[in-house]
C-alpha cells in the first residue's frame, strides 16, 4: 500500500470516534457481516459513526486490510484503535465487552 492510501485510511479512522469499513452502507449493507455490526452498534446505541463503503473504492478496499494485518471486510474502529470484524464485534456484543469500548464514543 502506498502512503497516499494509508495516509488517507488513517484521516478516515480518525475522523470520528466510531468508524466502521463496511461493504455497502449503515442503510443498505451490501453483506451480511456488514449487516450484522451495523445491527450490533445499534443495539449498544452508537447511532452516529462513519460507514465507509469499501465496496467504492479499491484502494481503500485492499489498503485496509493491509492497514491493519487482517484479511477480512467489515472492520470496526473505535477512538483509532482497531477493535476486531464481525465475529469478534459480535462475540464482545454478547459477553457484554462491547459496550465499555463503545461508552467513551457516547455523549
Amino acid at each position: 500500500m502506498d502512503d497516499g492510501t494509508r495516509d488517507k485510511i488513517q484521516q478516515i479512522v480518525d475522523s470520528k470516534p466510531v468508524v466502521l469499513f463496511m461493504k455497502g452502507t449503515r442503510l443498505f449493507p451490501r453483506c451480511g457481516f456488514s449487516a450484522t455490526v451495523v445491527e450490533v452498534l445499534k443495539r449498544s446505541g452508537v447511532t452516529d459513526f462513519q460507514d465507509v463503503d469499501v465496496l467504492k473504492d479499491p484502494e481503500i478496499r485492499q489498503g485496509i486490510k493491509e492497514f491493519t494485518n487482517w484479511p477480512t471486510i467489515p472492520q470496526l474502529y473505535v477512538n483509532g484503535e482497531f477493535v476486531g470484524g464481525c465475529d469478534i464485534v459480535r462475540e464482545m456484543y454478547e459477553k457484554g465487552e462491547l459496550e465499555a469500548v463503545l461508552e467513551p464514543t457516547k455523549g
